[in-house]
């Protein structure tokens, strides 16, 4: 494994992926490059652990999903986010804050009232 990539904080996975999606539909692929894109290759999302978390928001009613065509002409299904998706990126999103800017505080000495 590349020194330079970063181990995913448990239960980020699919913050990850609900945010990918808020930008339009995509297939799985496509939701694992552009991850790896926007973390600036940080981030290597493995089919292993992609295509499980899809299948399990996909029962949640988190996403929705079709088939379609890929971009190489390949049969492909390609996600959407679902208004249920939403509001649950809206939530892991904000618990994320909360607990980053704690940590944040902790490791920079900066309490409240300090």
């Amino acid at each position: 494994m590349n020194k330079d990539r970063l181990e995913l904080v448990q239960g980020t996975l699919d913050m990850l992926v609900l945010k990918t999606l808020s930008a339009g539909p995509m297939h799985g692929y496509a939701v694992a490059r552009r991850i790896q894109q926007m973390t600036e290759e940080a981030i290597l999302v493995e089919e292993g652990s992609l295509y499980p978390a899809l299948h399990r928001m996909e029962r949640r009613g988190w996403i929705e999903a079709e088939w379609g065509l890929s971009e190489t002409n390949r049969k492909a299904k390609y996600y959407r986010l679902t208004r249920s998706g939403r509001a649950q990126l809206a939530q892991e999103a904000e618990e994320w804050d909360r607990v980053s800017n704690a940590i944040g505080r902790v490791l920079h000495g900066k309490a409240l009232g300090a």
